[in-house]
């Protein structure tokens, strides 16, 4: 069994797959921002404030160097910037992982985040036009790096069940 890693735009499911992923491959669920709280013992909203987002960045491609690295297989949740930053896009492309981007549409994103904004610090002070707004632009700015992953998966009317069985067809 491989590594396999999701990755995609905040609310593109990637926690919810990753962890039904994890049960239906009977391997172990990882998320990348939980394994940097416990190395760090911050969380990552804390290591934002205190240290900035470079040093959180850089933290961030050592985890997910390191995981990697380990010959262990697993299911990884990447948080939705990380293939964007320090060539992270190119750990995905690794021998040893199936790295899949979770496509959502923008429509469908900001349906999603309607009502949970402030369980999210990017767009917690957003109205829906400007949070549509905002996922437009940063959903394109990012949307090269989600594009190197091996396999582009999409969520758009699909229940979580749905996108892991199309997963698991994958391998």
């Amino acid at each position: 069994m491989k590594k396999i890693i999701l990755c995609g735009y905040m609310a593109s499911g990637k926690s919810t797959i990753a962890r039904l992923l994890s049960q239906s491959a009977q391997i172990p669920y990882l998320d990348l921002d939980e394994v940097i709280e416990k190395e760090t013992q911050k969380t990552v909203a804390d290591i934002f404030a205190q240290d900035g987002e470079i040093k959180f960045r850089k933290l961030e491609h050592n985890a997910l160097k390191g995981l990697i690295a380990v010959d262990e297989p697993f299911v990884l949740a990447l948080g939705g910037g990380t293939p964007c930053y320090a060539n992270n896009h190119l750990l995905m492309q690794d021998e040893g992982v199936v790295s899949v981007y979770l496509k959502t549409s923008i429509d469908e994103i900001v349906s999603r985040l309607q009502g949970q904004t402030s369980a999210r610090p990017l767009v917690a002070n957003l109205n829906t036009e400007e949070l549509h707004e905002f996922v437009a632009k940063h959903l394109f700015d990012r949307s090269w790096f989600y594009h190197q992953a091996k396999h582009i998966v999409s969520t758009d009317g699909k229940t979580p069940e749905m996108v892991v069985n199309e997963i698991m067809s994958l391998f």
